[in-house]
């Protein structure tokens, strides 16, 4: 039984969308995510005063997301984005490092990427590649991820102490979850490009992708950089959690003025 309050929330602009572009009628999810809307705009305006207070301050912000393929990191990253200043902020989800790069100290293109005063950074996917992603795969030698673990985090500490505020999200989905999201990948032509010969392999080597999880939170959830695990297989409240995470962990002047 629909109270007065959700015939409301259905009669709206977007109470109708959300009704009108489901293949069944699902009044639940619909009033679901006229909630979702309406939280996610009041969360944008806390992450615009966030920035805001950043930009005046001269404070420095990273934000890492890390997890599985199709998790979500980069849907999430959009909602938090979309409505501030893009000219103090930058999105990194770097490519296959070059030849050159290759030679360097691994954390080396990555402190390049670093903010500078006033800016916002959010990294899809990071450094913590060679924590997961890159053995699982065989793209580094064991020698080369122990090295990495037995560096990062002094690396995170340095960071810190240089006034740069850390914050560690791992999106987490069940495999049942990931099987279904590749497979829209792959049905949807304007999706299609997302699927690499790494997201094909996922799926098979998923008790590996767990080890390696594993020993990453074992040995890298210090005091000073923890990681944030937010369950991902429903978007919309880890887009809404991952919001909020962030907002807690940076203590910023609610009262700023936009």
């Amino acid at each position: 039984m629909l109270s007065l309050k959700d015939v409301k929330k259905l009669n709206s602009t977007k109470g109708l969308v959300a009704l009108l572009t489901q293949e069944k009628l699902n009044y639940e999810r619909a009033i679901r995510y006229v909630n979702y809307e309406k939280r996610l705009k009041e969360l944008q305006l806390e992450i615009i005063k966030l920035q805001t207070w950043g930009i005046n301050e001269n404070k420095r912000v990273v934000v890492l997301f890390e997890g599985r393929d199709a998790a979500g990191k980069g849907g999430a990253i959009r909602r938090i984005t979309e409505r501030i200043n893009p000219r103090h902020i930058k999105i990194v989800a770097l490519p296959k490092p070059t030849e050159d790069e290759q030679t360097q100290w691994y954390f080396q293109r990555y402190i390049n990427q670093l903010p500078k005063s006033g800016e916002m950074v959010f990294f899809n996917r990071s450094w913590y590649n060679r924590a997961i992603v890159e053995p699982v795969n065989g793209f580094c030698t064991q020698q080369q991820y122990e090295i990495f673990m037995n560096q990062v985090n002094e690396f995170e500490k340095m960071i810190l102490d240089s006034g740069i505020y850390l914050v560690k999200i791992y999106m987490s989905i069940s495999k049942k979850e990931q099987a279904r999201r590749f497979e829209d990948i792959k049905n949807d032509p304007l999706k299609q490009w997302k699927m690499t010969p790494v997201d094909e392999r996922a799926q098979e080597l998923w008790d590996d992708y767990t080890h390696y999880k594993n020993e990453m939170f074992r040995r890298t959830n210090t005091e000073y950089a923890p990681w944030k695990v937010i369950r991902a297989n429903r978007k919309t409240s880890a887009r809404i959690n991952a919001i909020k995470h962030i907002l807690n962990s940076i203590p910023y002047d609610k009262d700023t003025e936009v």
